[in-house]
């Protein structure tokens, strides 16, 4: 993409009360540092904002969201069409009683932390969980025994037209690092269901898992939270593990030596280098043990041109 082609396309694109900025650098706010630019990026002020947008762009222009980019992969060529982003118009946390409605530009880590301070329990597992509350829910996300489906009462999204549309948990159909919501609506926020309980408790929950964190996960590098999820009957760190691949290295990627299961930006890595260690490593799980590893990373892009972009 040329700066001349990202301005003629935020020419096309229906006013906005946020920003457009033409040709944004993506790696600089990605966990991983690395990957291109998108062709336009779009912080919408509201979800008013953000749902006339939607119903009004150019139907062909397509439109990707994302949140924090802890669990994200952008391609070394930049992500084509609209790239939206959203911030401080997504990012309040309400309690009412055990209720706590949270907007999708939210950390699961300040969910909990608020959830904490008004006394309400279950949601410690939360802090544990890099990114933001759209992103949780996009994969239905996990850690230290729960999962959004287990705290879930209800969720808002816009679909591609820009319509709201208010769905239950029963609606959501979510599974393990699954959810059912077509992939082109964009999440708004959620009301996730705690229970009252005892602050000092709350925060030493929250403290063992960060204390499990620190020991098993290399949380202070460049890296993306777990690359696959576990496949049926087995952890994915244990096959990847019993290949041999724990500490393979391409280019200035590399397995994870603390967790097998991330993939480490040493820090002169492109997005091509991740990428392909993470299919290197598919490729030898697959070889020795005949399972397939899904990606639990989202790849987003295109690949820098001449190179070949890595199996779905």
């Amino acid at each position: 993409m040329t700066a001349r082609q990202a301005q003629d396309l935020i020419e096309r694109l229906p006013p906005v009360r946020g920003r457009l900025t033409a040709q944004a650098p993506l790696a600089p706010v990605t966990w991983f540092r690395v990957g291109g630019a998108a062709e336009v990026m779009f912080r919408p002020a509201d979800a008013e904002d953000l749902a006339e947008f939607l119903a009004k762009r150019p139907p062909e222009v397509p439109v990707t969201v994302i949140g924090v980019a802890s669990n994200l992969l952008v391609r070394d060529g930049g992500v084509e069409g609209v790239v939206v982003r959203l911030g401080r118009g997504f990012a309040a946390v309400e309690i009412s009683g055990a209720r706590v409605t949270a907007g999708a530009g939210v950390l699961d880590l300040n969910v909990a932390i608020t959830a904490r301070a008004a006394g309400v329990g279950g949601l410690e597992f939360l802090s544990g969980i890099p990114g933001s509350i759209g992103g949780a829910l996009r994969m239905n996300a996990g850690a230290y025994g729960r999962e959004i489906k287990d705290v879930l009462e209800s969720a808002a999204a816009l679909d591609n037209a820009g319509v709201r549309h208010e769905l239950s948990l029963g609606e959501m159909g979510l599974g393990y690092r699954h959810c059912g919501v077509p992939e082109d609506w964009i999440f708004l926020g959620v009301t996730l269901r705690g229970q009252e309980a005892d602050r000092d408790a709350i925060q030493r929950r929250m403290a063992e898992i960060q204390s499990e964190r620190e020991a098993s996960q290399p949380i202070r590098a460049r890296t993306g939270g777990s690359t696959f999820a576990n496949p049926p009957g087995h952890k994915a760190w244990e096959l990847i593990d019993a290949t041999g691949c724990r500490g393979l290295r391409r280019g200035g990627a590399m397995v994870s030596e603390k967790h097998t299961n991330f993939l480490i930006n040493t820090g002169a890595a492109t997005a091509a280098d991740i990428e392909g260690l993470g299919e290197e490593v598919r490729r030898r799980v697959f070889e020795k043990f005949g399972v397939r590893l899904d990606w639990e990373i989202r790849r987003i892009g295109r690949p820098a041109p001449g190179l070949k972009e890595a199996a779905p």
